[in-house]
């Protein structure tokens, strides 16, 4: 594709990013080392690449916050030619995540609705294994406690009979 301009590129990537359902981020901008002008651009999905490092170079660590980034690898490169034009020299349409159709951009009151819905269902999907895991621990720790109580008693049990046999050693160590 071709454009007249970097905004017109950068434009009709938003638009499309918009249909698709995804965000576009500023990747990159390669600039002409004799006037600075701009000579490519790479835009890219809003969730490409990882979170950097928390850490600052001469600050402490920072709170960490939830990354938006998933290593998505959706990307457009558009580069000036020699004409002037804005081409497109590389485009990855693949994302690594769901997208969120919507003629705005912005997700509508049935996909919220629907997306409570989901997150509701597994909700209660992981409240019932946490009960499940719970019924578990318990029997395990009533198990534990039955056999510590039985274990006490044998050990007992045990103590009596050494001292028994060292009261009858005793006895029949003494002289007479």
């Amino acid at each position: 594709m071709e454009f007249d301009s970097e905004d017109a590129a950068r434009k009709y990537y938003t638009d499309y990013a918009r249909q698709v359902g995804f965000v576009v981020r500023v990747m990159q901008r390669r600039r002409s080392g004799i006037d600075g002008r701009t000579l490519a651009r790479r835009l890219g999905c809003n969730k490409q690449g990882f979170s950097p490092n928390q850490k600052g170079k001469f600050g402490p660590e920072k709170k960490p916050r939830p990354s938006a980034r998933e290593g998505c690898n959706a990307t457009i490169l558009v580069k000036m030619e020699k004409s002037g034009k804005w081409v497109v020299t590389r485009f990855v349409k693949d994302h690594n995540h769901p997208l969120v159709v919507t003629a705005s951009g912005f997700s509508t009151a049935g996909d919220k609705d629907r997306k409570i819905e989901e997150l509701m269902m597994e909700l209660e999907r992981q409240d019932q294994l946490c009960a499940g895991y719970r019924e578990k621990l318990l029997s395990f720790m009533n198990n534990v406690e039955a056999e510590t109580e039985e274990l006490s008693e044998k050990i007992q049990v045990i103590v009596d009979n050494v001292r028994k046999v060292e009261s009858e050693v005793q006895k029949h160590s003494r002289p007479r």
